[in-house]
């Protein structure tokens, strides 16, 4: 007998208004705890957008207005008094293209520790050191800790960025598109750290690319003019979809 899921995030519901245009529609989820779920489909199709929900970061974009409901662990993270702060270390995100502060590599990794009041030197040179092991990127740095971390390539500049949400102990990550700037050797490394991460972290990825959400996901989620098409396990959103428009994405017949 399988083991129930266990799932960390449910959206229900979910409408979000940018001003007059609404960007998502009545759309239904649930990412089950340690597994990789892809959001797909065209541009402007609102994949970002839901990810972005996840941690309340359209709440930084004037005239978004937002219904329906988003738990995490089973507590509506749009309830009022909900620590946003404390939402964004716990659910942190990976953007298009990384995003390094433009400090040393150990002060972007102990950046958020700090914030965090961690004052003891020996605590928080151990947590860089395995922040930076488990983004796979210690032997790379472990000889430039005091280099600038605009200095790296692009894929190290994104494991870095990967290194700085481990730092803060997140249980989400919530990636955008985290391959667009990369090349394909590149690419593969992040999808390899991936599919390390999710042993012990559960992943959202926004991805354009089919072939990523195929080779990594566990489930996936097509999406289209804002709304939840359909969603299920990715070995069958990508052998015998239900929903025909999904069948004209897969295919290359739509998108």
């Amino acid at each position: 007998m399988s083991a129930a899921k266990e799932n960390v995030i449910t959206v229900s519901n979910l409408d979000l208004w940018y001003g007059a245009f609404q960007a998502l529609i009545s759309v239904n989820m649930a990412v089950e705890k340690q597994k990789i779920t892809a959001l797909i489909g065209p541009s402007g199709c609102g994949k970002s957008t839901l990810l972005r929900v996840l941690n309340r970061m359209n709440d930084l974009i004037p005239g978004v207005k937002i219904t329906g409901e988003v738990l995490l662990e089973g507590r509506n993270i749009y309830a009022p008094g909900v620590d946003v702060c404390a939402l964004r270390a716990n659910v942190g995100m990976v953007f298009q293209r990384p995003n390094p502060f433009p400090l040393s590599v150990w002060d972007n990794v102990a950046f958020g520790l700090k914030v965090a009041g961690q004052n003891s030197r020996a605590q928080v040179e151990e947590i860089v050191e395995r922040s930076l092991r488990g983004a796979w990127l210690w032997d790379n740095v472990k000889d430039k800790l005091d280099h600038s971390a605009l200095e790296l390539p692009l894929d190290q500049q994104q494991r870095l960025c990967v290194a700085r949400l481990l730092a803060v102990e997140p249980e989400v990550i919530l990636m955008d598109e985290p391959c667009s700037a990369l090349d394909p050797i590149a690419t593969a490394k992040i999808e390899e750290l991936m599919l390390e991460l999710v042993k012990q972290y559960t992943i959202v990825i926004v991805t354009h690319n089919m072939q990523q959400a195929a080779r990594i996901s566990n489930y996936s989620g097509y999406m289209l003019l804002g709304e939840m098409i359909e969603f299920d396990e990715t070995s069958r959103i990508f052998t015998s979809p239900k929903d025909k428009r999904t069948d004209d994405y897969i295919s290359g017949r739509y998108g």
